[in-house]
């Protein structure tokens, strides 16, 4: 018979091999066979698709204005927050101690101490550059500040649920999404290495209300509060012509449905598909798509970051995903001024799904992630031309070079990619 401190050492080891276990998969099927081309994004089924099968729905007479870089990004949000009367609502990843960090915190502040009714949803893991000073002085102004799924010894398979979405709404009538995290390195104008390069999108309109329930949703998970009423949800009339929805995503609610959106959009173009994205590391099925799509005729363009880049494994583990793609001709690209964090597909020159979303496991499987989803022509060509400046100052990578690239490299990448469930 065994002794005790064996049966007790053996529960411990079973216990912590349970919670390892968990922490590093998402215990959630995905779709697995390739999404059938029935359709294109014109046609009214692919609008029905969208919002029926992965919904919310696509609300007509919304207005977005994309926003380059942190000159544009930060003085557009900023500008909001001072302007609120009634609430604002902010959910992010990263939120780190320094200029901007505190700047917005100052703006918060000052809100929260004039009467408005101010609720902060932060990371645990992305906010840890956050100085407690600083969450403390928003705390003590009033605003109310949780932090998402924190870890502890008992809860490790929190480790990776995370909220990577980027959310903020001003009085229920005005919201912002993209890419952008609140952090220096977000500042200047993405043209020199200490300033990245990102997009982020501002919202007015009937589906500001899809924003806000998307903060919601996690708020009420974290503070089991509901926030409703004209303060959140006021009546909100047409501003423009867009068609939009705000698409969330989260391991909890679907199988890989944000994944599936992506797949969906693929199998639905036709003519050019653009993909800037700045962890890029396609799963087989994905690849799948991509090929499918450029072999009926697709041209496939993906800029993603070159040597500057924040996790160097993140790099290796995408170009170990190459080959496939470069064999059929689709092209690929690497962003040289800075770190290219920008999330941003367009279709044809109507579908764009931009937001938080990386094109990688962790997006698709784990983390959860907020996207809007619009049909605009006029969007479409802006992000376009972005892409297209975006593109001058990246370097191709052709097929070539891919294969000849040195042994050392190939090794190390092979390896990266062994690893890519959790990158």
């Amino acid at each position: 018979m065994a002794s005790p401190m064996v049966i007790v050492a053996t529960i411990f080891l079973t216990i912590v091999f349970t919670l390892v276990f968990q922490a590093f998969s998402s215990g959630e099927r995905k779709v697995r066979y390739q999404v059938e081309t029935l359709y294109t994004v014109d046609d009214p089924q692919f609008e029905r698709a969208m919002g029926h099968l992965l919904g919310p729905p696509v609300v007509g007479g919304n207005k977005i204005v994309g926003l380059l870089n942190g000159t544009q990004i930060f003085p557009a949000m900023l500008a909001a927050v001072r302007k609120a009367t009634r609430s604002v609502t902010f959910e992010t990843y990263i939120y780190w101690s320094g200029e901007i960090g505190r700047e917005f915190s100052e703006a918060l502040v000052e809100r929260a101490a004039a009467g408005v009714r101010v609720h902060v949803l932060l990371d645990w893991l992305g906010s840890e550059k956050l100085d407690e000073a600083m969450l403390q002085r928003m705390r003590d102004a009033g605003v109310q500040v949780e932090k998402y799924r924190p870890l502890r010894w008992y809860n490790l398979s929190r480790i990776n649920s995370r909220t990577h979405r980027k959310l903020l709404v001003v009085d229920g009538t005005i919201g912002f999404t993209g890419g952008v995290g609140i952090a220096d390195q977000w500042q200047g104008n993405g043209d020199s290495p200490e300033h990245w390069r990102d997009s982020h999108f501002q919202l007015e309109g009937p589906a500001v209300a899809q924003l806000q329930a998307a903060f919601m949703d996690n708020w009420i998970k974290t503070r089991s509060e509901v926030l409703h009423g004209d303060d959140y949800f006021p009546l909100l009339p047409e501003t423009g012509s867009i068609g939009a929805q705000v698409f969330k995503s989260s391991p909890r609610e679907g199988s890989s449905s944000v994944r599936l959106m992506y797949l969906m959009s693929i199998a639905a173009a036709q003519n050019h598909i653009l993909l800037a994205n700045s962890y890029f590391v396609p799963d087989s099925l994905c690849i799948a798509a991509l090929v499918a799509a450029k072999r009926r005729g697709v041209r496939i363009e993906i800029i993603v970051p070159g040597p500057l880049i924040d996790t160097g494994i993140t790099r290796r583990a995408s170009r170990s995903r190459w080959g496939k793609l470069l064999e059929v001709g689709i092209e690929i690209l690497e962003f040289q001024p800075t770190m290219y964090h920008c999330k941003v597909m367009v279709i044809d020159g109507l579908w764009l799904s931009v937001g938080s979303t990386n094109f990688d496991n962790r997006s698709f499987r784990l983390n959860d992630e907020a996207n809007l989803n619009a049909f605009d022509r006029e969007l479409a060509q802006e992000q376009t031309r972005a892409f297209e400046d975006d593109k001058r100052r990246s370097k191709q990578v052709t097929l070539a070079q891919w294969r000849n690239r040195p042994l050392r490299e190939k090794l190390i990448e092979h390896i990266a990619g062994l690893l890519r469930s959790q990158l």
